[in-house]
């Protein structure tokens, strides 16, 4: 019997062969075809489908994909990757609904002035050369030099540079440029003038996306900007299911790989050599923080879900395995507590909510969805496991915000007709995060869904059909779509996405509760994250993603954990400040606070079990015909 086979992906025709009893997903992965994989093969997210021509030559199918694949999926050669295993030589096609494509990511944010004030600094020195009558060192001749040009004490220099001193000295003919950090450390001697060659990198570890910032550290202006999906995807959709990954050291590889290959984008660029990248500040949420640290993180996972470390930390490029300057440093911004991490903490700087006097809201809307409320008096924040449905994950037809997928949802409430609008403006394929919000919004205005989230049964409509006992309401026929199936969006859908909004909203409920406001006392709401610089806020509003508080009172700004690390970047001052922050902020964990339940089970109404908090919503549901008659119990 042959023990191995061979196996051909297509459209791209790429030929590998493998031991036999290997799984599709493997075998996806060692030939270097685009699969998507959100749960790493683990059976949960159905999204790694394929077809295959001979179904004889894999394994039967598992309960798993009997579970999740239809009847017509079966028939038509559909199979899970990572379910399928391989027995002999056959050809497999990849449909588009399970690639992971081009995603756009947000990384701009705004915009917050800063005091320039790095801690990289660069002087142009030129230096006596010996003599017999002044036999000084080299070491000291610099020093001594930086002291009586630029009043500068005598600072530490790195042993890296002293190892090289002598020969660069005299082939730069004693004209010098010598970079210092922070005005303790020099780190850097080149040859000539090059104080204009000064770089910094800040960056942003999401759960789902990396975004890179090469800053001109002489002027403080954003010169090239960068980003990638998370490479730690295919380990884990969510932070838990990474924490539980047994090789947490394989984790940090993959994403100091991603971190690399955004830095080397950024200097090609840009032109410029990465040894003039000097610097580096990283945000991210505390998962993610241990994984680029590669520190333990076993115990941030289980009660009382503690961080090995909360304070900001300087570390050795080297120690990592980062490509900027060997002799830089990197500065990681402090964590809160549990799983509220540094990027909370750069939100907190770019909206300057540490310093206002209006009592703000913010959303860092994600994977992980970080809820702050307060102002200059006080701060209380908390993390809400919003979960992956935003994107995509779990939804029949959801994918990320790639080419194809439909961003916007228009529903007529007469003849529930639908218009859409797709990314790239090309064929729809699925439906995006922003799509999936619309959507919820528009099927409560047409009467579609109750604020149960119940699909109505009663009407009568083409687009409302019935597949294995649950309906679905068509949002874009076979005839339209580049699969040449119909995109749906179905009960068990909106379910999914009522958890996901309701996680949000009570973790902004019990902020609100422990602070003893209502939303009228709210003068700014702030909508972060890249999911969330693409919902439309007053439909986020309408399904309950946040508390109806005045849409004049909200404001998107983009990617702010970046901003924040830029900040961070550029600023002495703002390091500090972050120090400050990260002790003074209240920290709330949801999980042991006796109304989580109950509020939980409120937030799970669209928009809220308690109508009576959403006076605009009402207005609208009544001014259309679809107000409860009985409003449901308010728990």
């Amino acid at each position: 019997m042959k023990q191995e086979s061979e196996v051909i992906f297509q459209p791209e025709g790429k030929h590998i062969s493998v031991k036999n009893g290997t799984n599709i997903l493997e075998v996806a992965t060692l030939a270097g075809v685009d699969l998507t994989s959100i749960c790493r093969g683990q059976g949960i997210c159905g999204k790694c489908k394929v077809i295959i021509e001979n179904m004889a030559r894999v394994n039967p199918l598992t309960k798993v994909e009997e579970k999740i694949l239809t009847s017509e999926e079966v028939s038509k050669g559909y199979r899970l990757a990572c379910q399928a295993k391989i027995h002999e030589s056959l050809v497999i096609n990849i449909p588009e609904t399970s690639r992971t494509g081009r995603q756009r990511l947000q990384i701009e944010g705004i915009e917050t002035p800063v005091k320039l004030e790095p801690l990289i600094k660069k002087y142009f020195l030129k230096l006596p050369p010996p003599t017999l009558k002044d036999s000084r060192s080299d070491h000291d001749r610099l020093l001594e030099e930086l002291q009586k040009k630029y009043n500068l004490k005598a600072p530490e220099v790195e042993f890296e540079v002293i190892k090289n001193l002598a020969p660069l000295l005299r082939n730069a003919k004693w004209e010098v440029t010598v970079t210092i950090w922070d005005d303790e450390k020099i780190i850097d001697v080149e040859s000539g003038d090059q104080r204009d060659s000064n770089f910094g990198f800040a960056f942003d570890i999401g759960t789902t996306k990396l975004a890179g910032y090469l800053l001109d550290l002489n002027t403080g202006k954003v010169d090239a900007v960068d980003s990638l999906m998370n490479p730690q995807i295919p380990f884990g959709e969510d932070v838990i299911a990474r924490i539980a990954y047994e090789d947490h050291s394989e984790l940090q590889s993959v994403v100091i790989e991603g971190v690399n290959q955004i830095l080397y984008n950024l200097c090609n660029k840009d032109g410029i050599n990465a040894n003039s990248v000097y610097e580096m500040t990283a945000v991210g949420n505390t998962a993610m923080h241990h994984l680029f640290l590669n520190i333990n993180l076993k115990y941030v996972a289980l009660s009382p879900y503690t961080p090995v470390i909360r304070e900001g930390i300087d570390i050795n490029p080297k120690k990592l395995g980062v490509k900027i300057n060997p002799n830089g440093n990197i500065h990681v911004l402090p964590l809160i507590a549990g799983f509220v991490g540094a990027d909370n903490v750069a939100v907190i700087l770019a909206t300057e909510i540490y310093k206002s006097k209006k009592l703000c809201l913010a959303l860092d809307i994600g994977t992980n969805t970080e809820v702050v409320l307060g102002n200059r008096d006080g701060i209380l924040a908390c993390s809400c496991a919003s979960g992956p449905a935003f994107e995509g994950a779990h939804i029949k037809h959801g994918m990320r915000a790639a080419s194809g997928a439909i961003e916007r949802v228009i529903i007529d409430p007469k003849t529930l007709e639908v218009k859409y609008q797709t990314i790239n403006n090309t064929k729809p394929c699925g439906i995006c995060g922003s799509a999936i919000v619309d959507l919820i919004a528009e099927m409560l205005k047409a009467g579609i869904i109750d604020i149960c989230g119940t699909i109505n049964r009663n009407l009568n409509s083409q687009r409302l059909i019935e597949k294995q006992g649950l309906k679905e309401f068509v949002i874009a026929q076979g005839g339209e779509t580049s699969t040449g199936g119909d995109i749906v969006i179905t009960q068990r859908d909106v379910r999914e996405i009522q958890l996901a909004k309701a996680a949000m909203h009570t973790g902004a409920a019990i902020l609100m509760k422990k602070a003893k406001v209502t939303g009228e006392d709210i003068d700014q709401v702030f909508i972060a994250g890249a999911f969330g610089s693409y919902i439309d806020p007053e439909n986020a509003r309408i399904i309950g993603m946040y508390p109806e508080i005045s849409l004049e009172k909200v404001r998107v700004v983009g990617n702010a954990a970046g901003t924040g690390a830029r900040m961070a970047l550029i600023s002495k001052k703002i390091r500090k400040i972050a120090e400050d922050v990260s002790k003074k902020v209240e920290y709330i964990e949801l999980a042991t606070n006796p109304r989580f339940q109950s509020e939980f089970m409120n937030s799970n109404y669209i928009p809220y079990a308690d109508l009576r908090k959403y006076p605009e919503t009402s207005r609208l549901l009544k001014k259309i015909g679809f107000y409860p008659k009985k409003p449901p119990h308010v728990m």
